[in-house]
């Protein structure tokens, strides 16, 4: 049951915190996403695992045929929906990342922004995101610096079942952004 109290603490962190989300968090998340975006190609349905208040929603929405932007915070989702209603694209579901409950091979593009180091087993929750990932999708990554070292996230990736094609460090993002493709190449 340790992992689901160390779940429920999040859960309650980010409910309790909602409405001082996006002045808190938005640049570092932005940073995050810019890196993310530039070798990517968004198309067809999109997965945004811990999408929080939907700040990643305006950069993607556009481009894919659907966006599903999923968090185990109620509060942060309800902030979410005001972003995503001028998109008929955008669904909101409130999950936990450990138990999508979506079908096997769906996605298209996964993104996981500031999940990992929220998750009891970090490896297993990469798996069950990657179940819900077609064959060769593209998946984003990141993992925070104060929690992984480099070769540790890069291990995590690896035993996650991601293949890894580039990792950027960069010092605005407080973050390692991984662009990784579902299995191997």
């Amino acid at each position: 049951m340790t992992g689901w109290r160390q779940k429920r603490r999040v859960m309650r962190k980010y409910d309790l915190t909602a409405g001082m989300y996006d002045t808190r968090y938005a640049e570092e998340q932005e940073a995050k996403y810019k890196i993310a975006l530039d070798n990517i190609a968004i198309d067809g349905s999109v997965l945004d695992v811990g999408c929080g208040t939907g700040l990643f929603f305006s950069h993607v929405a556009a481009k894919a045929e659907n966006l599903v932007g999923v968090d185990v915070s109620g509060k942060l989702l309800l902030q979410a929906r005001e972003r995503a209603k001028n998109w008929g694209n955008i669904h909101l579901v409130q999950a936990d990342g450990d138990h999508l409950p979506f079908k096997d091979d769906i996605f298209d593009v996964t993104f996981v922004f500031t999940v990992l180091q929220n998750m009891p087993a970090p490896m297993e929750t990469l798996k069950e995101i990657r179940r819900t990932a077609r064959r060769k999708a593209s998946m984003v990554v990141t993992g925070l610096k104060k929690v992984f070292s480099f070769d540790g996230f890069r291990a995590i990736l690896k035993q996650g079942g991601l293949w890894v094609k580039s990792i950027k460090d960069d010092d605005s993002s407080k973050c390692y952004v991984a662009l990784t493709v579902q299995g191997k190449e």
